[in-house]
């Protein structure tokens, strides 16, 4: 029988359908007639008609006979069974062929039942199709449905069904089970429809909520610009914030971020929760200064006269400061070098960069860096983070209130690094002068220009700062003061300021040049002074509680009054005894806090070969205990003979509970060892330091001045150098080389010789 394949169109039996005729010019079917009689098979996918098989077709397909045939070949049908699609065949003429049998139909559902199943359908969308404009001309059409079939047919491409679910329809065999499913599948519709309808009524009103608030919001503005204009005090955040952004002087990439920020203010409105976020915002960069600024004419007499000022001493950090300010004068444009403060605490690494802002003319910021361990710190939070910051670099340019501020990055060699970055290497960006002039902070996410500003670090030590950080600055060492030099410090500079921050007249209280003295070399221990000058403040305090209590009106404190003021000695240097045993020699050592010696201990007794090392000793300083150990066996054969399986070897260094490393206690370890070997003392008024290699060469080290210092200070009277540390003496103060036999050696024969240790 003639077969037509279709698709994605549900017909069932006893149904009337139309087709159109742009469908009919799909068959390929010429010539047909009223009464033609047709097979309806049902397509699993929209394919190709020419070469169309069983695997294409469901099983299941619907008999039909053709009613009418127009004259523009519209063709209307009526179904009448269900059949089993046996085969299908391609004729001669392109058309198709089928196999059938009817496929009987389960009719368990009575008349009745299904009357009322129809009609409740038929009214829900009669309902369902009145609220539309098109109601009408679908009442018409609904009302000519005689059955379900009819409805499911006339209705089937609306639905948002597959394909396979519409088959369902067909294939049921039972008459109840096909009505449920269309009847499921009709209400599914109209909640579908409903739910879209709801959907887009809600759009619909929120869009004219929306609409509306715009139109009150451009009312409000107008409203608020003419209140403004009469009340500028009462301005409103949004209305200051133009203005701020207008008067900035922002770069371009800024502004146009910061025009955003503030529209977006505008639409959250002060009740968002992100309001104060985005004025937080604003508020930073609007607080910047992005203009560029004037440099100011540098007096270099007048900046010499400042620096000497406010700090005693320091000749070549003072020179190398007013060549830079110099170079600035010649060159606006050459920021120079980053300048790295090196040296002990309470030289006055910080207090100088105020001191350079004041002889530049322009204003001070210190930014600590000790113990930062996050990279936000430095390059900001991203906005993306709750409480999101600026770095501390940016916050700083902030509270200068200026583009071009002196910048002091304090305490570089403390910085750490774990899990949430490197500090150290965010610092690169902001000190390289090939990089910073577009800094870009995470929390700004615009660049910032800090070309302009003078940055100067300080540090400790250098042993800890990164290389490729260390690369970018010059260090500047600043060496530890003398005795002398704290006295006139302590005159000049921290009994005024005692004095002044205390409220005590100086008529009232004056400290004796021996009481200072006596303060320095008994109660401090330090490079610098500010140990010194906490002592001071403590003699004020104590004097101060004596003035108001009426007891005295004047006070002069002078040596014998410290232990009432500062109590017993506070602090024990090491000194020089008079007499010590063979086997212990007097070193000098480098701490943060200044030099120091240090006494090298050696004992020899029975036992099984040992060499036992204390003191808690690094690694470096563990090495050259070794080296020392192998270069005397190689000098001293005879002697080293002692060092054998049946004896041990101890090698002490005190204070015990302090750390000690590095390798200039090498030739000071080598002349214990000889000295304990051959029996002979060496005079603990010499004093050496110096790195010593297994041929017996003495090497350099750093630290020289600060150890000559303590050497000096402890009692020492000759002491024997590296001759490559000789231009160091240069840094060192004459009044120490005054008191010092300063002996320049190359080789340990020579400090051996020295020691009267001849071999």
């Amino acid at each position: 029988m003639l077969t037509i394949p279709i698709y994605d169109t549900v017909l069932l039996p006893d149904v009337t359908f139309y087709f159109r005729k742009e469908v009919i010019d799909n068959w390929e079917v010429d010539d047909l007639e009223v009464g033609e009689q047709l097979i309806f098979a049902f397509l699993r996918n929209d394919i190709d008609r020419d070469n169309i098989t069983m695997n294409d077709i469901f099983p299941i397909g619907v008999f039909a006979k053709i009613e009418a045939v127009d004259s523009e070949m519209n063709v209307k049908i009526h179904t009448y069974d269900r059949v089993n699609i046996l085969s299908l065949d391609k004729d001669r003429d392109g058309t198709y062929i089928s196999e059938t049998e009817v496929r009987p139909e389960i009719n368990d559902m009575d008349p009745d039942e299904r009357r009322a199943m129809f009609d409740e359908l038929k009214n829900a969308f009669l309902k369902f199709v009145s609220a539309y404009q098109w109601g009408l001309w679908a009442r018409g059409a609904i009302l000519q449905w005689k059955n379900l079939n009819e409805m499911i047919s006339a209705t089937a491409g609306y639905y948002n069904i597959t394909w396979e679910e519409k088959y369902q329809v067909l294939e049921a065999d039972s008459v109840r089970e096909r009505y449920e499913l269309i009847e499921n599948i009709v209400y599914e519709f109209f909640e579908i429809v409903d739910v879209a309808n709801g959907a887009e009524l809600k759009q619909k009103e929120q869009n004219e909520s929306l609409y509306r608030e715009d139109a009150i919001k451009k009312q409000i503005e107008i409203l608020q610009k003419e209140l403004d204009e009469m009340h500028p005090e009462s301005i409103s955040d949004v209305r200051k914030f133009e203005k701020k952004i207008e008067e900035s002087g922002m770069n371009e990439e800024a502004y146009n971020e910061a025009v955003k920020v503030l529209n977006r203010m505008k639409q959250e409105g002060q009740n968002s929760h992100e309001y104060g976020m985005l004025y937080d915002y604003l508020d930073f960069v609007t607080a910047l200064n992005w203009k560029p600024a004037e440099q100011a004419e540098i007096d270099l007499k007048k900046a010499e006269e400042i620096l000497d000022r406010d700090h005693y001493g320091l000749k070549k950090v003072k020179q190398r400061i007013v060549q830079q300010l110099a170079v600035m004068a010649l060159n606006p444009m050459q920021a120079g070098s980053i300048l790295l403060f090196v040296g002990a605490p309470g030289t006055g690494k910080t207090s100088i960069g105020q001191s350079i802002a004041e002889a530049l003319g322009r204003k001070y910021v210190r930014v600590s860096l000790g113990g930062i361990r996050d990279e936000a710190e430095i390059r900001g939070h991203r906005r993306t983070y709750i409480g999101a910051m600026p770095g501390r670099i940016m916050e700083g340019i902030k509270r200068s209130g200026a583009s071009n501020p002196v910048v002091v990055l304090d305490e570089v060699d403390k910085l750490a690094s774990d899990f949430a970055g490197d500090p150290a290497s965010a610092l690169l960006e902001v000190l390289d002068p090939e990089q910073n002039g577009t800094f870009t902070d995470h929390y700004m996410n615009v660049p910032y220009d800090l070309s302009k500003v003078f940055f100067v670090c300080t540090a400790n030590t250098i042993d800890t700062i990164p290389e490729p950080l260390l690369n970018r600055m010059e260090v500047i060492e600043f060496q530890g003061y003398t005795a002398n030099d704290k006295l006139s410090i302590a005159k000049k500079h921290l009994i005024p300021k005692a004095l002044k921050s205390m409220g005590i007249k100086k008529r009232q209280l004056n400290i004796t040049d021996t009481a200072i003295k006596k303060i320095i070399s008994n109660y401090t221990m330090e490079a610098g002074v500010r140990g010194l000058k906490k002592r001071i403040d403590s003699v004020c305090r104590y004097a101060a509680v004596k003035l108001v209590k009426g007891d005295e009106d004047k006070i002069s404190v002078t040596p014998a009054m410290l232990k009432e003021f500062l109590g017993s000695k506070g602090i024990q240097h090491d000194v020089i005894e008079k007499n010590t045993p063979a086997g212990i020699v007097t070193g000098l050592a480098w701490t943060a806090s200044g030099g120091e010696i240090l006494f090298i201990e050696t004992k020899i007794f029975k036992g099984t070969g040992k060499v036992i090392i204390t003191g808690q000793l690094g690694d470096v300083m563990k090495e050259s205990v070794e080296i020392a150990v192998s270069l005397v066996k190689t000098m001293y054969p005879k002697l080293a003979e002692q060092l054998d399986a049946n004896h041990d070897l101890h090698i002490h260094v005190p204070e015990g509970a302090t750390p000690k490393d590095g390798p200039s206690a090498g030739i000071t370890l080598v002349t214990a060892l000889v000295s304990l070997l051959m029996k002979k003392k060496v005079n603990p008024a010499i004093g050496m330091t110096g790195e010593v290699s297994l041929r017996g060469n003495v090497m350099p080290i750093g630290g020289l001045p600060e150890k000559l210092m303590a050497a000096e200070r402890s009692g020492v009277r000759k002491v024997f150098i590296p001759e490559k540390n000789r231009e160091d003496l240069e840094e060192v103060p004459e009044e120490v080389k005054e008191r010092l036999e300063i002996i320049p050696v190359k080789k340990i024969t020579e400090v051996l010789d020295g020691c009267g240790l001849q071999g």
